[in-house]
């Protein structure tokens, strides 16, 4: 028998927007989003080293989150696109944010 365990959201702003954007990847896949429509196959080879099983995950959780749409075309072969929403675009002037503030420390982080 499988227990389900509930999480509490965490309830700090700062705490949530990490929950959100957080992981090795959500980042990757949120910058590939910015640039346009993607389909899962184009944002897998543009994301070196990522599964298929760990691209599929973090979209269902960002789409949960409400910053990835999935479209679903109805033809054979099916086709899914993923963009960012309103609230996933939304995110660009804080990752911009943090794209400046590594290139102006870069040197002074240890590696």
């Amino acid at each position: 028998m499988q227990v389900k365990v509930e999480t509490e959201k965490p309830s700090c702003p700062v705490e949530r927007t990490l929950d959100v954007i957080g992981g090795r990847w959500k980042v990757l896949i949120i910058r590939e989003l910015f640039q346009g429509v993607r389909r899962f196959n184009e944002l897998q080879r543009s994301l070196h080293g990522i599964t298929q099983k760990m691209l599929t995950q973090q979209l269902r959780e960002m789409e949960a989150d409400g910053i990835v749409h999935r479209e679903i075309y109805l033809q054979v072969p099916p086709k899914v696109e993923y963009s960012l929403t309103p609230l996933g675009e939304s995110l660009k002037p804080i990752l911009e944010g943090m794209h400046e503030w590594g290139l102006k420390h870069i040197h002074q982080i240890p590696a």
